[in-house]
């Protein structure tokens, strides 16, 4: 015998469950969403502001480094970067650190945990603050938090005179 010999198909029951269901899956879908999806969610804003920016050391906005040569626009200049800081661009999303004098490192923003930008730098080492993994500023490999495993994407980038370039 089937189910659909026991109970007719207008019992209250059944429709309970499939309400239940639909209700389940318009509310389960965006909470999975905030945890997995591209685009992050959360309280805070992942827009760095400008104390996220220059509290570890540059300015928000690239330099304009187009001399109109055809060269590639700079990304930032030497000086928007202190030694042990980080600037993080909106576009490209890219992090560029200086984790000592002359050294510059360049890394995607995008947390390899679920794709959170990180945004500002925390005891020294790049910050995601959707679940507070910490990376290296030297190469992007993580450091702390349980759920990042694997290092940022590094960006080539080039250091000519006080210009940081893309590569």
């Amino acid at each position: 015998m089937t189910f659909d010999d026991q109970a007719p198909a207008s019992d209250p029951l059944r429709r309970r469950t499939v309400m239940a269901g639909v209700v389940a899956a318009g509310v389960g879908v965006p909470l999975l969403s905030a945890c997995g999806g591209d685009e992050p969610t959360g309280a805070s804003d992942t827009s760095p502001s400008p104390a996220d920016s220059t509290a570890a050391g540059g300015a928000s906005s690239p330099a304009d480094g187009d001399s109109g040569s055809g060269a590639a626009a700079a990304l930032a200049s030497t000086a928007d970067i202190e030694v042990g800081g980080a600037l993080f661009l909106e576009e490209p999303s890219v992090v560029i650190t200086q984790p000592s004098a002359g050294e510059f490192h360049a890394f995607n923003r995008a947390c390899t945990h679920q794709g959170c930008p990180v945004t500002d730098l925390v005891d020294g080492k790049i910050h995601c603050n959707c679940h507070n993994s910490l990376f290296s500023t030297t190469d992007g490999a993580p450091e702390a938090g349980s759920k990042a495993t694997q290092p940022l994407a590094v960006v080539e980038i080039a250091v000519e005179g006080d210009q940081i370039l893309p590569a």
